[in-house]
């Protein structure tokens, strides 16, 4: 059996996968498989995939849901797993020709059950590394705990299979396509630590169409999602300046949820009682982000 599998969600980006496939034919090892959830494509995405499964030049697995959000195809992506490590390669990136070799060769070296799996470093399209490097000394951490510590930008993240099922699914609320993928590392952070490697394992393209770029639609199209996820933080972040900032954001997204009711339903209480201010704030800007971009889009 193959050690790694190499997941890609994909939604109408029949476009951009074949740079995403081309990276791991040129992989120097292959000790992997490409399991690709097409979240309900209607762009030619299942012909696309169904041509290079029958090229049969890497091992390539096709799973087709109704479109769910990202997160619903990364529970169905869980679900379909078998090997002892897995890692997202979204299906606007690629990886480095050495980066399979990279991961299953440090894992051999210094993996165990002690660790949830391997975090290591996202580089630009053009190059140049986003964000911050692990610290020499920082042989292993939270991905929350880097963070903590002054760590920047996003890094790639390889877990042990094993681990990730332990831990409840992202959560489903209707009408909305988006939940933070983060929810369940900071799950998995509580009871595992992960292994450096300052090794770029993904180049990243960022799309003008992706949640990077649009956070505050997000969060006005995703209020439910968000308050589940807010009161996960104020129960499972330590500072003060954490649980905080989840209170501002938690009141905001309950008066965009019209659940004003449910405003004080959480596990900091009074703490939201002075986010109440600076949360009704956060709920006019993101309106006003909102609105504005849409005139810009129209315009």
């Amino acid at each position: 059996m193959r050690i790694l599998t190499v997941f890609t969600p994909a939604y109408n980006r029949a476009h951009t996968l074949p740079r995403t496939y081309a990276s791991l034919l040129s992989q120097t090892c292959k000790d992997f498989e490409w399991l690709i959830i097409d979240d309900g494509s209607s762009d030619g995405t299942r012909e696309l995939v169904s041509g290079w499964i029958a090229e049969g030049k890497i091992p390539i697995r096709y799973v087709y849901q109704e479109n769910q959000g990202m997160h619903g195809a990364h529970n169905t992506a869980y679900k379909n797993i078998t090997t002892e490590l897995n890692t997202c390669i979204d299906s606007d990136d690629y990886m480095p020709s050495d980066a399979v070799e990279k991961i299953v060769s440090f894992w051999k070296a210094h993996g165990s059950d002690e660790y949830a799996g391997i975090v290591g470093l996202d580089y630009a399209e053009g190059g140049g590394l986003i964000g911050t490097e692990f610290p020499e000394e920082m042989k292993e951490t939270t991905l929350n705990g880097f963070y903590a510590n002054g760590g920047k930008g996003d890094k790639k993240l390889v877990y042990r299979t094993e681990v990730v099922l332990k831990y409840s699914e992202y959560p489903l609320f209707a009408g909305e396509k988006y939940f933070s993928l983060g929810y369940k590392y900071l799950l998995i952070d509580q009871d595992y630590k992960l292994l450096t490697l300052n090794e770029p394992l993904v180049i990243v393209d960022y799309q003008t169409d992706g949640s990077s770029f649009n956070m505050y639609r997000q969060y006005w199209n995703n209020p439910n999602g968000f308050m589940f996820l807010r009161k996960e933080h104020m129960r499972l972040y330590h500072s003060f300046k954490g649980r905080f900032k989840s209170c501002i954001h938690y009141v905001s997204h309950s008066i965009r949820a019209r659940k004003r009711e449910e405003l004080f339903n959480n596990p900091c209480p009074i703490m939201t009682i002075f986010a109440l201010l600076p949360g009704i704030g956060l709920y006019f800007r993101t309106r006003y982000m909102v609105h504005h971009g849409l005139k810009m889009k129209i315009g």
